[in-house]
């Protein structure tokens, strides 16, 4: 499978923060950013971003993992979290280096994006108003970046 993420163009994101609530609702049930496994970050002090897991090659939060929770799920593209595993230290959270990974304050396990796997486009996707967010291939950011090396 080809590897997946979701890109945020941040010369279009508003910072309307509706990715992190219909990623909340969606997998929690509840309209809670801090729920959410998609994030709003401030890029610079006039703009803003939405970041989720980025599927590194080498994660480095399956590899800090002490318990082994994390995995990757070959068939999906995705990075799997084994709820039962997890006892929520934090260790993939310092891991990452996107700050992609939280906890969830009440089950005190990690909370990573899963891409929505089970629908045909994440939620935050379908619901961003400005249409900043996109599923993308890390093979064509590769290839815009090229492009845009060469101009």
């Amino acid at each position: 499978m080809q590897r997946r993420y979701i890109n945020c163009d941040p010369e279009i994101c508003t910072g309307c923060q509706l990715c992190e609530f219909a990623c909340s609702a969606a997998k929690k049930g509840e309209l809670n950013i801090e729920l959410s496994r998609i994030k709003l970050v401030r890029v610079k002090s006039d703009l803003m971003m939405s970041l989720a897991c980025r599927f590194c090659e080498d994660a480095p939060c399956i590899a800090a993992c002490p318990r082994e929770a994390l995995s990757w799920d070959e068939e999906q593209g995705i990075i799997v979290l084994n709820r039962v595993r997890c006892t929520g230290c934090g260790w993939c959270l310092e891991a990452c280096d996107f700050g992609a990974i939280t906890i969830d304050p009440s089950t005190k396990s990690a909370l990573i994006c899963d891409l929505c796997i089970d629908q045909k486009e994440p939620h935050c996707v379908r619901v961003c108003p400005k249409e900043a967010l996109k599923l993308t291939a890390f093979e064509v950011t590769g290839q815009k970046a090229r492009l845009r090396a060469m101009k």
